[in-house]
């Protein structure tokens, strides 16, 4: 086993591990475990009482956190013609088609987010094999395939982050940065867990949400009560 810092060490001391916070109390406790010299991301991760083998309790989506994620966002769009004058106009960071789609089969990944257009997917589809692993495949149910190549340029660069359940049935979605004013990033936290309750799937017997955390990159966990929240 891997021997922890001493700081990491440290701050795991102010942590009850059995303890489970309120939203606030546990912000404050992610901040006070923070010791790294960059700007640690806040990350939320949530088990699911979901079981991801059944189509039908797939869970995935995109939602805007309304105090964005701290981090400035390198975004690719696929398109042609006017929709691409109306990606470079709306800000996206690289906008192309067939070189593009070359560049990035040669290896080629300086970008956080790629979009595209229906009506791009065909060729963009030849990409799944080297954009599919790293999560950066475009897809409807996340926003990124559309022909409103402005809201959804807009929309990542304000803050939009993407959720996904994995095989264990977790999900794992920045909130933040440890610089973040703490109600901010109580605000982004209840808009996670608001969207998730109303991505409860039908078919998902037993407690849904079965605990919930949140740590800074290099920190120990946090559990939050989330028993408040409501659908």
């Amino acid at each position: 086993m891997a021997k922890k810092g001493k700081k990491y060490v440290d701050a795991l001391k102010l942590v009850d591990r059995e303890t489970v916070y309120d939203v606030n109390e546990a912000i404050e406790l992610v901040k006070k475990t923070s010791t790294a010299k960059f700007d640690e991301t806040v990350e939320l991760a949530a088990r699911l009482g979901v079981d991801p083998k059944k189509a039908d309790q797939q869970i995935r989506g995109a939602v805007v956190l309304p105090n964005g994620t701290g981090k400035t966002q390198r975004v690719l769009v696929f398109a042609k013609g006017d929709k691409a004058k109306e990606a470079e106009a709306a800000g996206a960071d690289f906008v192309g088609e067939d070189d593009l789609i070359n560049k990035v089969n040669q290896g080629w990944f300086d970008f956080d987010v790629v979009v595209a257009t229906p009506d791009m997917m065909a060729q963009v589809g030849r990409l799944g094999r080297v954009l599919g692993p790293k999560g950066l495949m475009p897809n409807p149910k996340t926003g990124t395939v559309t022909f409103d190549v402005e809201k959804a340029v807009n929309e990542i660069k304000a803050g939009k982050v993407e959720y996904r359940v994995d095989k264990s049935g977790n999900i794992h979605v920045p909130i933040g940065k440890v610089s973040f004013d703490s109600e901010k990033l109580a605000e982004n936290f209840q808009t996670i867990i608001e969207t998730l309750l109303k991505a409860k799937p039908a078919a998902a017997k037993g407690t849904y949400m079965r605990n919930v955390s949140i740590a800074a990159t290099m920190g120990p966990g946090v559990k939050v009560n989330v028993s408040g929240f409501k659908m």
